[in-house]
C-alpha cells in the first residue's frame, strides 16, 4: 500500500472512477496540478487503500458480528454515555493512562515522523491530516502538494465575506463560524451532487472534495471574524507557496514572528483529534451519519465545540488564571496557590483545565505545550504560574476528592502561549480550535461515506421504561 502510485493519465483516471462525468474533467486537472511523476495523491492513496479497508470491515463483521464486547450500566446511562463502547473513529484511540494516539502513533512520535517546514521544529497539520485519512506518514513532497492544494481551495465566497462582515462584533466568534460554516453548504459538491441523484459509491468523493474545500477555507473564514471583531477588518490574502499554519498565523497578523507560526502548527496539529466520544467529533459523526454535507455536519460539530463543557473551557482556564494573578500578584508560593485552588472549589467552582472525562493522567497535549513554553517562554510570568499550578493542584484535588482525574488537559496551557505572543482575545480562542477539529473530524467523514457507514440510531427509554428493565419500582 504504501509503494508510491505513478501518476499516469490511466492511473489518475482510475483513482477518478467514483467522480461522476460533469466533475471529471475538473478533479482530473486537480489532481495533475497537485501531484508529480513521484508522488501519489491523497485521495489517490485514500481511493488505493479502500477496497482492502472494506473487506477488512466485512470479514470483522462476518466472523465477529455477534461478539458481546462489553455491558452497560444504569449509571452509565444516566452518565452521559461514559464508557460504553460503541462507535468507531478509526484516526485516534484515547487511553486513560497513555492519552492519544493518532493511527497508534503518540504525540511525540507524530512530532518527530511528521514533515515539518523548512526549519521549523513542529509538524504540519497536513502531515496529520494525511496520516489520519490514510494511516500512513506522508512524505514531505506530499505533504507540500497538500499545502498547495489547500491554499489554491481557500478562496472565500464573496457572499460569505459579506455575511461575517454583516455580523455585529458583540456576536460571539464561534457563533460567527458556525454561520459561515453553514452557509458554504451552497458550495457543496455532495449537496448538489446527491439531489442529482448518484450511487452510493461515489459519496466518499464528493465528501472528500467538500472536505479538502472546507479545511482551505477556515483560516480564512476565521482570520476575517478576528480581523472584523479585534482589528481593522483587513485579510491578508493567502500565500500560495506557503502552508497551511504560516498562512493563518500571517492572516492573523502575525507573520512576523516566527515562533508564533511554529506555535499554530503545533497547535493545530494536536488539538485536531481526540477520539469520537467527545461532543465535537460525535455531533459531526451523527450529523454526517444522516448524509448531511460535510459543511451541515462540521457546522455541527462546531456548535458543540462552543459550549462550556467543551472548547470554550481553554477561554475559561486563561480567566481564571489571569483573576489568580490579580490576586496574588507575584506571590507564586505553594501556600498562595494552594490556597486559591481552595478558595475556587470552596466556591462551588470546578479548577478549569483539570480533569478528563477518559485519561487519567497528564494530558500529552498539555506536555506537548510545556515544552514548547519551557523552550521558547521558560521566564514568561504567566507561564510560571502554570507551572506552579501543575505542581499543586493535582494534591489538592486529590485530596478534594471529588476529581477522578486530578491532572491537567489540553486547555491548561494554550491560552497561556497565545497570549504571550499577543493573540489575547480569549473569545477567539475556541475558533483557533475549531479550524484545528476540523482537521481531525472530517478524515472520519469520509471515512464512513467510503464504507458505507449507517445512519446512527441508538435506543431509548425513559425514566419508567428503565426502571422496569432493571427491575426497579419507583
Amino acid at each position: 500500500m504504501a509503494t508510491a502510485l505513478r501518476c499516469s493519465n490511466a492511473a489518475l483516471r482510475a483513482a477518478l472512477t467514483s467522480i461522476p462525468s460533469p466533475a471529471k474533467a475538473a478533479a482530473f486537472n486537480s489532481l495533475r496540478c497537485y501531484s508529480s511523476a513521484k508522488t501519489q495523491t491523497l485521495k489517490e492513496s485514500f481511493a488505493e487503500k479502500l477496497p482492502t479497508e472494506i473487506e477488512k470491515i466485512k470479514k470483522l463483521r462476518k466472523e465477529y458480528g455477534s461478539k458481546v464486547i462489553g455491558e452497560v450500566t444504569l449509571d452509565q446511562v444516566y452518565g452521559g454515555a461514559r464508557g460504553i463502547k460503541s462507535l468507531v473513529w478509526e484516526g485516534s484511540v484515547l487511553d486513560s493512562e497513555e492519552g492519544i494516539r493518532f493511527r497508534g502513533k503518540t504525540i511525540p512520535e507524530c512530532q518527530k515522523l511528521l514533515p515539518k517546514a523548512p526549519s521549523g521544529e513542529e509538524p504540519l497539520p497536513e502531515g496529520l491530516f494525511w496520516l489520519l485519512l490514510t494511516g500512513e506518514v506522508p512524505s514531505e513532497q506530499q505533504v507540500r502538494d497538500l499545502s498547495a492544494e489547500w491554499a489554491a481551495r481557500s478562496d472565500v465566497p464573496k457572499f460569505i465575506e459579506e455575511l461575517i462582515d454583516r455580523c455585529p462584533n458583540d456576536l460571539h466568534p464561534m457563533a460567527q463560524l458556525t454561520l459561515a460554516v453553514t452557509a458554504l453548504e451552497h458550495e457543496s459538491a455532495f449537496a448538489k451532487a446527491y439531489a442529482k441523484g448518484m450511487p452510493k459509491t461515489e459519496y466518499w468523493s464528493h465528501t472528500f472534495e467538500d472536505s479538502m474545500d472546507l479545511i482551505a477555507k477556515l483560516p480564512t473564514i476565521a482570520a476575517r471574524i478576528y480581523r472584523n471583531v479585534y482589528k481593522d477588518g483587513k485579510v491578508p490574502a493567502v500565500q500560495k507557496d506557503k502552508d497551511y499554519a504560516f498562512n493563518f498565523a500571517n492572516q492573523l497578523g502575525f507573520s512576523e514572528n516566527k515562533d508564533f507560526i511554529e506555535l499554530m502548527r503545533l497547535y493545530l496539529t494536536i488539538h485536531t483529534d481526540h477520539e469520537g466520544g467527545n461532543v465535537s467529533a460525535h455531533t459531526t459523526h451523527l450529523v454526517g451519519s444522516a448524509l448531511s454535507s460535510p459543511m451541515l455536519s462540521l457546522s455541527a460539530g462546531l456548535n458543540g465545540l462552543a459550549g462550556p463543557l467543551h472548547g470554550l473551557a481553554n477561554q475559561e482556564v486563561l480567566n481564571w488564571l489571569q483573576k489568580m494573578k490579580k490576586q496574588i500578584g507575584s506571590d507564586l508560593s505553594d501556600k498562595a496557590i494552594t490556597d486559591y485552588l481552595w478558595s475556587t472549589l470552596k466556591s462551588g467552582q470546578v479548577v478549569p483545565g483539570y480533569g478528563h472525562a477518559v485519561l487519567r493522567k497528564t494530558d500529552p497535549r498539555y506536555v506537548s505545550q510545556r515544552e514548547f513554553a519551557l523552550r521558547h517562554l521558560p521566564d514568561d510570568p504567566m507561564f510560571k504560574l502554570v507551572s506552579q499550578v501543575y505542581k499543586i493542584a493535582p494534591g489538592v484535588l486529590t485530596e478534594h476528592g471529588k476529581t477522578k482525574n486530578p491532572f491537567p488537559n489540553v486547555d491548561a496551557h494554550s491560552g497561556v502561549l497565545l497570549q504571550y505572543y499577543g493573540l489575547t482575545e480569549s473569545s477567539f480562542y475556541t475558533v483557533l480550535f475549531g479550524v484545528s477539529r476540523a482537521i481531525g473530524v472530517l478524515p472520519q467523514l469520509i471515512i464512513d461515506r467510503a464504507v458505507g457507514a449507517p445512519i446512527e440510531r441508538p435506543k431509548s427509554f425513559s425514566t419508567e421504561a428503565w426502571a422496569k428493565l432493571v427491575g426497579a419500582k419507583l
